[in-house]
């Protein structure tokens, strides 16, 4: 692509000197003899820079530099003139001129400003493009799902989106918070500000206060220089705060602080800075409970939940499981430059039938193993991860729900070898759950999707009570 320049000045000589010198940068040249023209030329040749002088025969440079304003702002003026005064060239920088010289010019100063200009020019149209890919990537439509539950979700979600108040995203690992967190950003009149990641859980606890609000240099002894927090940086955009659940109790005094009063101090600091930040966070955990337990602060917990958000589990929505599965074929086909046409009904089976404790994120984990593991254009059943291959793939809520009418599987010995070799995979699989629990029933019973009496009615029955 050749960048092109308009020169703009009343005298030939001045004209022919700069065409031949852009033109041997290799730059697309034109020219005006008056401001007039000048003004019609940048309608039909479009140029990247105007080189103006401000002294014409019909208008002022000032009035063409004020016309050229109805213009992209990608646009850049030069000013050189004769009769170079501070007073103009104030005036001028005013007006939008990017530069201002005055004659006779330095050529190599001339084509220093333009390479600056044009730089300038390029950097500014690819955050506009990385910007555009951004909102693109991150919108609504992004988010795949046509089940009546997830209708609703988008229905909330873009509401949300267009009112500034701090909301609260839940939902099992794997269900998509972050993603929906950035939709709602980007749908948002924030769009065009900061999209900050905080994770909670990742920090370390003497080191979270720093995280959020930065420091002064000194503040300890590590602290060689003053750092800006995430709160600042997400100043006029959007701060995500990632598993919320995860913040010790002192932090969250701080925390709702800053929320509250959309100010923060840096550690070691005494200044009082305002952040102009929409607060979204978002857990995994049932956040009422950990009130109960005195783990979580109650008043933080309604400053945040201002607008909720639920996202469902997949195995609540598994009539998205095959939308699911062919925007990862587009997405990995593309990815590994591997054809994938498609997965076959038996495949499909299991897809449906397994409980999907990992929801999204596993069901993407699945597809993209299977598809790096396959030589078939069509994922077939043997293709799959051996947990989804195996007799057992249709566990979790189906295998617990199932068996919720009949709270003690082992009254009827005559159900034969096969019930017996369910069961045990069933009190395998709650037991699974209970050791990634950390022995809390509630969660278990979440992992399992299942209600707690459900799960309690099992443990009874498989005597795992105690």
């Amino acid at each position: 692509m050749k960048f092109k320049i308009l020169i703009i000045d009343d005298e030939k000589n001045i004209r022919d000197i700069f065409t031949l010198l852009m033109q041997e940068k290799g730059y697309l040249t034109e020219t005006a003899d008056g401001g007039r023209d000048g003004l019609a030329k940048v309608r039909t040749f479009a140029p990247d820079v105007v080189l103006l002088d401000m002294n014409l025969p019909d208008i002022s440079g000032l009035e063409v530099l004020d016309g050229l304003r109805r213009y992209p702002a990608g646009l850049r003026i030069i000013i050189i003139t004769a009769f170079g005064t501070i007073r103009n060239a104030v005036e001028a920088t005013k007006l939008g001129a990017y530069a201002y010289l005055e004659k006779p010019v330095d050529n190599e100063e001339l084509l220093l400003l333009i390479d600056r200009a044009l730089e300038v020019k390029k950097l500014e149209a690819e955050v506009e493009e990385l910007r555009s890919e951004l909102h693109t990537r991150y919108s609504f439509s992004n988010i795949v799902g046509t089940s009546g539950r997830m209708n609703s979700i988008f229905q909330m979600m873009n509401r949300i989106a267009q009112v500034d108040g701090t909301v609260m995203i839940t939902g099992e690992s794997g269900t998509g918070k972050e993603l929906a967190a950035r939709a709602i950003h980007f749908a948002g009149p924030r769009k065009d500000g900061p999209f900050v990641v905080v994770n909670c859980g990742a920090i370390p606890r003497d080191l979270i206060e720093s995280e959020f609000f930065g420091h002064s240099k000194g503040a300890f002894t590590d602290a060689r220089t003053e750092t800006t927090g995430k709160f600042e940086l997400a100043h006029h955009g959007t701060i995500f705060l990632d598993e919320i659940g995860e913040l010790p109790l002192d932090a969250q005094v701080k925390l709702l602080r800053a929320i509250g009063e959309r100010e923060i101090v840096k550690v070691g600091g005494t200044k009082t800075i305002p952040v102009d930040v929409r607060v979204i966070a978002a857990t995994n955990k049932i956040l009422e409970e950990e009130i109960h337990k005195g783990t979580f602060r109650e008043d933080l917990y309604y400053r945040l939940a201002v607008l909720s958000l639920q996202l469902p589990p997949l195995r609540e929505r598994r009539e998205d499981i095959p939308l699911l599965c062919e925007h990862f074929f587009k997405k990995f086909g593309t990815d590994l430059k591997m054809e994938i046409r498609g997965i076959t009904e038996e495949a499909m089976d299991r897809l449906l039938q397994y409980s999907w404790p990992g929801n999204v994120r596993e069901l993407e984990n699945v597809i993209y193993e299977s598809i790096v593991l396959s030589d078939n254009p069509f994922l077939g059943e043997d293709d799959l991860p051996p947990r989804l291959r195996s007799g057992f793939s249709k566990t979790g809520a189906e295998s617990c729900e199932a068996l919720e009418s009949n709270p003690n599987p082992h009254g009827d010995t005559l159900k034969g070898a096969a019930q017996a070799a369910a069961e045990i995979a069933e009190k395998d699989l709650i037991e699974k759950a209970l050791r990634e629990a950390g022995g809390n029933k509630t969660e278990a019973a979440r992992l399992l999707g299942v209600s707690r009496k459900t799960l309690f009615n099992k443990l009874k029955s498989f005597r795992l009570d105690s």
